[in-house]
């Protein structure tokens, strides 16, 4: 009897989830079409209203009808939520940022923002060495570096906590995001040959490329790796293929990590998955993906825009968000969504289909059959036991896509694991008590890898939870 794909692979419940995904999916084509065909006045029109709709039935006063102080304070989330790019959110803070760009092997050029000095001063010559610690962030899924500092607190920014401990702080961007959407010699962002990247080329180029340009430029011979989430994907596959970075990455910290999660939440998203990943080219093609998330952005006022990624985050991944202050969801949201390819969401799929953590598997587009595949074809793991770079785990003992005790029998005896209780995954970067729990454990993990600081300068100490680092600039002035 001939093979009929999908049919016995799902129950009937789930063809009709899968159905009204397909619908959804077909509205969100026909939602990127408009966007790029409607004017700015009727974009400004749905904002308004929506605004207004939202103080009628809430029954909130207008800003202008608060007290000082939280006027003050709904100025900064707004400053904060408006900011266009990563310099102007640092303006806000008082930082001097710059700017890089680096050549991947491969041809992608990616951004590199740095953070050389401490608040108020700037390099009399940009682009050198500091004579400090190097510590390079690299953000999570569908983000991009501005993640780590769309922030309504300065304590609660770990870049601005690391560049007044003394550290010289670079934050990456993987290739096709807001940042790194160029290359050398290859297809523009138009074209499909742009897009056709995975985690794979995360690891094999955008990771190692990125931290040789910041050994190279900031003129040291180490540096400290912090990731988030998919950030944290990325250096666990880097480190794994790349032998010789682990003699470079003296310590890499793991926020929220990833590697295999145990699936989600979402029966649509479920369904999709175990009747294949593949089905994902389908509804979105092999370019970016979501792209109509910019839109929706642009016609909500941003309460409800918050409302709707609290409920999408909840149906996708149980997460309750209660950790994470209204305003600074209001603050952060608007710099959550960044461009990916399809392929890589593709990739976590057969990563979470599987439960292993491994590379793109090309063959399973094709129509070789189950018994076929197992005998003679098996993508390779990324073999993460053999890192030899110190690793620490902060994760939420909360978070629906971390199961640490599967992690952790993935990673070398040197790892160690913190977690924190009643957090979740983005919690990680924004809950309200993240200067409390996270930050501390990060400059502890930072501390004992190496101290800090210059012979050139008087040192200060900075006291943050009985950490106590030091630091010297070199070539920062006010």
């Amino acid at each position: 009897m001939a093979r009929i794909p999908l049919i016995g692979r799902l129950r009937i419940s789930e063809y009709g989830l899968l159905i009204f995904g397909s619908v959804l999916l077909v509205l969100e084509s026909f939602i990127r079409i408009i966007t790029h065909l409607m004017p700015d006045t009727i974009v400004d029109w749905f904002y308004q209203r929506s605004r207004h709709v939202f103080h009628k039935i809430t029954g909130q006063r207008y800003s202008a009808e608060l007290p000082k102080a939280e006027r003050d304070h709904r100025a900064l989330v707004e400053r904060v939520r408006a900011a266009v790019d990563f310099e102007e959110l640092c303006q806000i803070w008082g930082y001097v940022p710059e700017e890089h760009v680096v050549q991947t092997e491969d041809g992608y050029l990616l951004t590199v923002h740095r953070l050389p000095c401490r608040k108020g001063e700037k390099k009399t010559r940009p682009g050198t060495g500091t004579g400090k610690p190097v510590v390079y962030l690299h953000h999570g899924l569908l983000m991009n570096s501005e993640v780590w500092i769309c922030i309504t607190a300065e304590e609660r920014c770990l870049p601005f906590v690391l560049a007044e401990a003394g550290y010289d702080v670079w934050l990456g961007n993987n290739r096709g995001n807001k940042y790194s959407r160029k290359t050398a010699h290859m297809g523009n962002v138009h074209q499909d040959s742009f897009w056709d990247y995975s985690i794979d080329e995360f690891c094999l180029f955008d990771i190692p490329d990125s931290i040789h340009y910041i050994l190279k430029t900031a003129k040291v011979d180490k540096l400290s790796y912090i990731g988030f989430s998919q950030g944290s994907a990325q250096a666990f596959a880097a480190l794994s293929v790349h032998p010789d970075l682990n003699e470079v990455v003296d310590i890499f910290v793991a926020l929220a990590p990833a590697m295999s999660p145990p699936g989600l939440a979402s029966p649509i998203v479920d369904a999709l998955m175990k009747a294949s990943p593949s089905l994902m080219y389908l509804f979105f093609g092999r370019r970016a993906i979501l792209s109509s998330a910019t839109f929706w952005q642009s016609i909500l006022y941003p309460p409800i825009f918050v409302k709707v990624i609290d409920i999408g985050l909840r149906s996708l991944f149980n997460w309750q968000s209660r950790n994470i202050t209204t305003s600074q969801k209001i603050a952060a949201y608007a710099h959550l969504y960044s461009f990916t390819s399809v392929k890589s969401v593709v990739h976590w799929f057969q990563i979470m289909r599987n439960q292993k953590f491994q590379m793109y598997d090309e063959d399973f587009e094709g129509p070789s059959m189950a018994m076929s595949r197992r005998s003679f074809s098996r993508p390779a793991r990324f073999p993460t036991r053999n890192i030899v770079t110190p690793i620490v785990l902060l994760y939420g003992m909360n978070d629906s896509l971390v199961d640490i005790n599967v992690m952790l029998k993935e990673l070398p005896e040197h790892t160690l694991a913190i977690g924190i209780p009643g957090h979740e995954h983005v919690d990680m970067l924004w809950a309200e008590d993240v200067n409390e729990l996270v930050i501390p454990r990060v400059l502890e993990a930072l501390k004992q890898a190496h101290a800090p600081g210059g012979a050139e300068e008087d040192v200060e100490p900075v006291q943050t939870n009985e950490v106590v680092v030091t630091n010297g600039v070199d070539g920062c002035h006010n």
